[in-house]
């Protein structure tokens, strides 16, 4: 899963409804990595978080209010600058 590319040093984790079907979900974007590591990230975090997900072209779309998990997560994978909103 690992291509030895560092991931980015960087992240923005945001809660939204709207457009959603008044649905919680949480984005992941600014991650800068390749399709396929989004792909596995994706993979990972519905597989902790135990929620339907979906990418979206760079950004991960998790089911619910997850941020403060999703920030855990994103920390245990090296990303260190993680902006919630």
């Amino acid at each position: 899963m690992n291509s030895g590319k560092k991931p980015s040093l960087r992240a923005v984790v945001r809660y939204e409804r709207k457009g959603h079907g008044g649905k919680e979900v949480t984005l992941i974007e600014k991650l800068n990595l390749s399709e396929d590591e989004l792909d596995d990230w994706l993979k990972l975090l519905k597989n902790r978080l135990g929620c339907g997900g979906k990418r979206v072209e760079t950004t991960l779309v998790v089911q619910g209010d997850q941020r403060k998990r999703v920030q855990a997560f994103l920390a245990e994978r090296g990303v260190f600058r993680i902006s919630i909103g």
